[in-house]
C-alpha cells in the first residue's frame, strides 16, 4: 500500500479512532527562510567548497613523492635558476606594490553624543503655550503644529535650545554659540575623557553643522577651546543636510589615507537657535515640530596599535548625489516666506525624492556588502524581465543578509516607515531609528549616533557585527557608512541612553509600543502629501 495513503484504526473506549499515517506535509512545513538562509550559505562558500577536494588532492599526492622525485624537482630548478630568480623578483614587486598603495585600515576608537540637561526638555503642551503666546502663529498654524507634533514619533523628552525656553524666544548670535558650544564642547569632553587622548593629539578635525556657520567658524572655537596644535587639519562643513555626518567621516577617512599615525575627530550637530521659523507656511513650520538639540563627537584613527581598543573598522562609504535634478535640489530648501521671514521648506515630493536617491545608493552599495547568492538572485530576475519580458516582480534583495544592525536617520516617522517597508526590515532593525526619534527628535546629522549608542546600551552589538548607517540630506543626498565591530562592544561611560534604557529593556514596553504606534487620521489640505507622512 502506498504510504502516503497508509493509515491504521485504534479503539478506545468504544470509539474507532483513526489515525492517519501520511508523510508531512513539507511544502507547508519547512521554513522557507532556512532554505533560503542555507542557498546563501552553500552559494558564499561554493569556492571554498570547489578548493577543499582539489587542495586534499594536491597534499595527497605531495605524500606520494619518494626521496628520488625530491632530488628531481630539485634539479629541475637548478637548471631553471633564471626563471626562479624571475618569478620571485615579480612575486617581491608585486607585494611590494600592493603593500604600499592598499587603502589603510580606519578605526573608530569610541565616540559619545550630547546629553542635554533636563532643564532644556519641552513637552509638547509646553511647546504649544510658548508657541501661541509668541503672537506669531494663526490658528491655522497652531493646529497644524499640534498635529504634526502628535503624529510625528517624538516624545515628551525631547530638547529645544534655552533661547526657545523664553517668552517671547530670544534667538541672537551670542544665544546661537553658546548652544553651539555647549552642544560640540559637552559631547568632545566626554569623547576625550573616555578615550585619555590628549587634545594636542588630534590631527585631523572636522565639524559639520548645516544652518549656523558663524566667523570664526566652529571649528575655530574648537581649536580655540581645546589649544589644538597649531598644524591641526581642520574643516567646516555647511549647508550639507542631515547626512553631513557621513560626508565629514568620509573627508577624515581620505584625510587619514594621506598622514600617517594620527587621529580624527568629527563633530556633528546642528544648531536651533537662530533657525526656528516664526510665520504660518505650512512647508517651513514642519522644521520646528522635528528638528531638536543634540551633537555627536568621533574619534578615528588609522594607528594599527588602535584596532585592539578600537569599537569597529570602517568598511564602505557610499556617497549618493542627486543635485544635478532641480526638484531634487529644491525639495529641502532655505528661503523666505511672503512676509520676509527665513525658513527651511520641504516639498511634497521629499519622499519621492529620498526614494529616488536611496535607491541610486543601495544599487552602488549592494555589490559591496551583499552575498554572492543575493547579488545572483537579483541578476536573475532582471534577466528573466528584460531578456525575455517575463512577467516576475523586482527581487529586492535581503540586506538583513548583510548588515547586523541598521541606523536610519530619524528624520520622521515617515523616513523610518519607509525604508522599514521597502527593505522588508523586521521591527528590531528599526528600533533605534524609532527610540532615537521618541527620545531624542531629529538630531540632525548626529542621529545615526544616537542611535548606535542606542544599540550599545542594548548589548547588541558583537565581534563581527555589520552596522549600516543611512541618512539623507538636503542637495539631495543619500549616503551610507559600513562599520564592522571589532569586539563585543559595551556602551561607553556617559552613553546618552543610560539613565532610560532600563524602562525600554523590554521590546513590547509602554515607551517602545508608544514610539511604535501607528496613528489614523485626516488630512490637512494644505501640503497633505507631508502631513499624512510626518
Amino acid at each position: 500500500m502506498n504510504n502516503q495513503r497508509e493509515s491504521e484504526s485504534t479503539t478506545t473506549n468504544g470509539v474507532q479512532i483513526r489515525q492517519s499515517r501520511r508523510l508531512p506535509d513539507f511544502l507547508h512545513s519547512v521554513n522557507l527562510k532556512h532554505v533560503k538562509l542555507g542557498y546563501h550559505y552553500l552559494i558564499t562558500h561554493l569556492l571554498t567548497l570547489c578548493l577543499v577536494p582539489l587542495m586534499a588532492f594536491v597534499i595527497f599526492q605531495a605524500f606520494q613523492l619518494n626521496p628520488s622525485d625530491i632530488h628531481q624537482l630539485w634539479l629541475h630548478l637548478q637548471y631553471n635558476l633564471v626563471s626562479v630568480i624571475i618569478c620571485s623578483a615579480f612575486l617581491v614587486f608585486g607585494a611590494t606594490v600592493y603593500f604600499m598603495t592598499r587603502s589603510r585600515s580606519l578605526f573608530l576608537v569610541d565616540y559619545a553624543c550630547y546629553k542635554p540637561p533636563s532643564n532644556l526638555q519641552v513637552k509638547f503642551e509646553q511647546f504649544m503655550e510658548h508657541s501661541s503666546l509668541t503672537g506669531d502663529f494663526d490658528d491655522s498654524s497652531l493646529e497644524f503644529q499640534r498635529k504634526i507634533l502628535e503624529r510625528s514619533g517624538l516624545g515628551e523628552e525631547t530638547y529645544v535650545p534655552e533661547a526657545m525656553h523664553y517668552i517671547p524666544p530670544r534667538p541672537s548670535m551670542a544665544a546661537a554659540r553658546e548652544e553651539a558650544q555647549q552642544v560640540m564642547f559637552g559631547a568632545l569632553d566626554v569623547l576625550f575623557a573616555n578615550t585619555n587622548i590628549k587634545p594636542k593629539d588630534i590631527g585631523i578635525l572636522v565639524v559639520n553643522c548645516s544652518l549656523f556657520n558663524p566667523t570664526p567658524s566652529l571649528s575655530a572655537m574648537i581649536v580655540n577651546k581645546y589649544k589644538l596644535r597649531g598644524n591641526v587639519r581642520s574643516f567646516n562643513l555647511g549647508g550639507m543636510g542631515c547626512s553631513a555626518g557621513v560626508i565629514a567621516v568620509d573627508l577624515a577617512k581620505d584625510m587619514l589615507q594621506v598622514h600617517r599615525n594620527t587621529y580624527a575627530v568629527v563633530v556633528s550637530t546642528e544648531n536651533i537657535t537662530q533657525n526656528w521659523y516664526f510665520g504660518n507656511k505650512k512647508s517651513m513650520l514642519i522644521p520646528n515640530c522635528l528638528f531638536r538639540v543634540g551633537g555627536s563627537a568621533v574619534l578615528l584613527s588609522n594607528k594599527a596599535k588602535d584596532k585592539r581598543r578600537a569599537k569597529y573598522k570602517l568598511v564602505h562609504v557610499v556617497r549618493t548625489h542627486k543635485g544635478a535634478d532641480d526638484k531634487a535640489f529644491k525639495c529641502v530648501y532655505q528661503e523666505q516666506d511672503g512676509a520676509g521671514k527665513t525658513g527651511v521648506s520641504l516639498s511634497k515630493e521629499l519622499m519621492a525624492i529620498a526614494g529616488g536617491a536611496l535607491k541610486t545608493n543601495i544599487t552602488t552599495l549592494g555589490p559591496l556588502v551583499l552575498p554572492v547568492s543575493e547579488q545572483l538572485l537579483f541578476f536573475s530576475t532582471l534577466v528573466a524581465k528584460k531578456l525575455f519580458n517575463a512577467k516576475v516582480k523586482p527581487y529586492i534583495p535581503d540586506f538583513k543578509l548583510a548588515f547586523d544592525h541598521f541606523c536610519i536617520h530619524a528624520g520622521g516617522r515617515a523616513v523610518i516607515d519607509e525604508l522599514e517597508k521597502n527593505l522588508q526590515l523586521l521591527p528590531i532593525h528599526v528600533e533605534a531609528s524609532r527610540m532615537t526619534l521618541h527620545r531624542f527628535g531629529n538630531t540632525s546629522s548626529s542621529s545615526i549616533w544616537y542611535e548606535l549608542a542606542y544599540t550599545e546600551a542594548k548589548e547588541r552589538v558583537r565581534r563581527g557585527d555589520r552596522i549600516w548607517q543611512i541618512a539623507f540630506g538636503s542637495g539631495f543626498k543619500c549616503n551610507s557608512a559600513i562599520w564592522e565591530a571589532l569586539r563585543h562592544v559595551n556602551p561607553s561611560s556617559n552613553n546618552p541612553w543610560q539613565d532610560c534604557i532600563d524602562r525600554i529593556q523590554d521590546p513590547y514596553s509602554e515607551e517602545v509600543v508608544a514610539c511604535n504606534k501607528i496613528y489614523t487620521y485626516n488630512s490637512i489640505p494644505t501640503i497633505s502629501f507631508l502631513v499624512s507622512q510626518a
